[in-house]
């Protein structure tokens, strides 16, 4: 153990690619685990830690009955909900909800292969260290390098799911009975794609993070030898 903390230090101090990748091998040396086990275990790790949180999601009231990741109406909203339904339209705004969560269930079962490409994509330099970073330093770097790019792709997705559980319409509904309101001096846009798809990826986030910390900490959820070996391993 004093070995690899050495090691890792140098990797600090040195910096360059190069040392880097010398570190590495010499880390992987070290405890048994290669270079390339060390970056697909972590490649691994992730896919095992979307396709759960796909299936989750990818259900009826997999958004809409999990307080944690339900998709209220957004903030600038929240005069129009709080006016509806002090007026009695409570079954009005409920439906909107509903449907935006809907939406949003019906849209995750499209993110899997977006997020296994962006995985497939990161370089053996990006998944490198990842191992002994613990917590949630995969998911983290992975979300920093690849939420542009998945946002872009995800986002036709929710908007067409969106449409498919009629939530834009519905949502769509509550915008213009609002405007249409006396006295509303400031119109609000009823566009709601770019919102939903944040909280959604957030939520998939979220979700893939809680399942990294999960095969790091928790034997019986490495259910493959390569997940055995990267993460039991690095920890000796």
């Amino acid at each position: 153990m004093k070995k690899i903390i050495t090691l890792c230090a140098m990797a600090i101090t040195l910096g360059s690619c190069d040392t880097l990748q010398q570190v590495a091998s010499a880390a992987g040396s070290a405890t048994g685990i290669s270079n390339d086990e060390a970056g697909n275990g972590i490649k691994e790790a992730l896919a095992q830690g979307i396709t759960k949180s796909v299936l989750k999601l990818n259900s009826t009231d997999g958004f809409f009955k999990d307080a944690l990741y339900k998709v209220l109406l957004p903030p600038e909203a929240t005069k129009i909900e709080n006016t509806l339904r002090s007026i009695g339209l409570n079954s009005m705004v409920d439906k909107a909800i509903l449907q935006i969560n809907r939406g949003a269930e019906d849209a995750a079962g499209y993110a899997k292969p977006i997020f296994v490409d962006a995985i497939k994509s990161m370089t053996l330099s990006d998944a490198i260290g990842l191992i002994r970073n613990g917590d949630t330093s995969a998911t983290h770097f992975f979300r920093v390098k690849t939420t542009q790019s998945l946002t872009a792709a995800f986002r036709p997705v929710i908007e067409s799911s969106l449409q498919k559980t009629d939530a834009t319409k519905y949502y769509g509904d509550l915008v213009n009975k609002y405007n249409g309101l006396p006295l509303v001096m400031k119109k609000l846009n009823p566009d709601l794609t770019g919102y939903v798809t944040e909280k959604a990826t957030n939520a998939l986030f979220d979700m893939i993070a809680k399942e990294e910390v999960n095969i790091r900490t928790n034997f019986l959820a490495r259910t493959t030898d390569l997940l055995k070996k990267v993460f039991g391993g690095a920890y000796k």
